[in-house]
């Protein structure tokens, strides 16, 4: 079966970390760029960060840029979000994706997400 499933999610401190997992079954991930995306409470899917499969470049949203790393490790079928010193804004429904290139429409295959909610 082909799927994307996250882990990792959870509540926290603002200022705490929390590293989110996304492994990949039915398919591997050596060719495919990775992304994290997430969804706040009546806000629209955004792109937190993205890494591609030829080089392992790295993108991120402005505002995670120094905190989050994403990271992958292909004989693990894996990949990874670093959240660190999170605050209460980066609350929402995070989701990994695997697709051709780092754009949202290149996205072509989609976790089910995991919540992450900071509050005090």
């Amino acid at each position: 079966q082909v799927q994307l499933v996250e882990s990792g999610g959870g509540l926290v401190q603002p200022g705490g970390s929390l590293r989110l997992s996304c492994a990949a079954s039915g398919f591997p991930l050596d060719y495919y760029a990775l992304g994290w995306f997430r969804q706040a409470p009546g806000k629209e899917r955004e792109g937190v960060s993205c890494i591609s499969s030829s080089d392992g470049t790295t993108y991120y949203l402005d505002s995670v840029k120094g905190r989050f790393t994403v990271s992958r490790d292909n004989a693990e079928n894996t990949v990874y979000l670093q959240m660190n010193n999170l605050k209460p804004e980066d609350t929402a429904d995070y989701y990994c994706a695997a697709g051709s290139r780092c754009e949202y429409y290149a996205m072509n295959r989609w976790g089910k997400g995991t919540l992450v909610t900071v509050s005090s």
